[in-house]
């Protein structure tokens, strides 16, 4: 089998680079535009059982009662998050997860926070690529309002991502990360 014979979505889980010209690239945007119609019934809701049920459709998985989503929500497809359980993710935070985000329990989303699997490359004639490389959030993070974690990134067990902070390397357990890019500014 050829390698753009696979699943456009199974290549970007895998981590393959999706050039311009690649035969299937018309399904991200496709799929993309359903994903945001119940993206936009997610966020004209204010039940959380209604909220809950939308965003299982959206990620084709069971949302465990205890997580709690505040809309706005913003998802460009879904399918490639995981959430664990007792999440929070409060008002107008976007997830960009085409490579893949996985939330584990505990989690704490200040407003605003961008989850960015997804780059391009810094090479003009290269840049209409798309370079996908999954985020992992561990047990029991806090992650400040505004704050960006972008591509790649795990953070580590109990941190804490101080509001406004750009994230571009993995954060240690039990730390506290700020800045742009962040940097650690203590153990806890």
């Amino acid at each position: 089998m050829n390698a753009s014979d696979k699943d456009i979505f199974e290549r970007l889980r895998e981590g393959e680079i999706i050039r311009p010209g690649d035969p299937q690239r018309s399904r991200l945007r496709a799929e993309s535009y359903a994903t945001m119609k119940l993206v936009q019934q997610l966020n004209n809701s204010s039940h959380p059982e209604e909220i809950r049920s939308l965003l299982s459709q959206i990620t084709e998985r069971e949302i465990d009662a205890s997580t709690a989503i505040f809309p706005p929500l913003y998802i460009n497809y879904g399918k490639n998050t995981k959430f664990g359980k007792n999440v929070f993710v409060n008002f107008g935070c976007t997830f960009l997860d085409l490579g893949g985000i996985t939330i584990e329990d505990n989690v704490m989303l200040a407003p605003g926070v961008k989850l960015l699997t997804e780059s391009h490359p810094l090479s003009s004639e290269e840049r209409q690529s798309l370079i996908p490389k999954p985020i992992l959030i561990r047990n029991n993070v806090w992650i400040g309002a505004n704050a960006t974690v972008l591509q790649g990134v795990t953070l580590g067990e109990n941190s804490v991502v101080a509001a406004g902070a750009v994230v571009s390397e993995d954060v240690p357990a039990n730390t506290i990360v700020g800045g742009i890019p962040a940097k650690v500014i203590k153990s806890i």
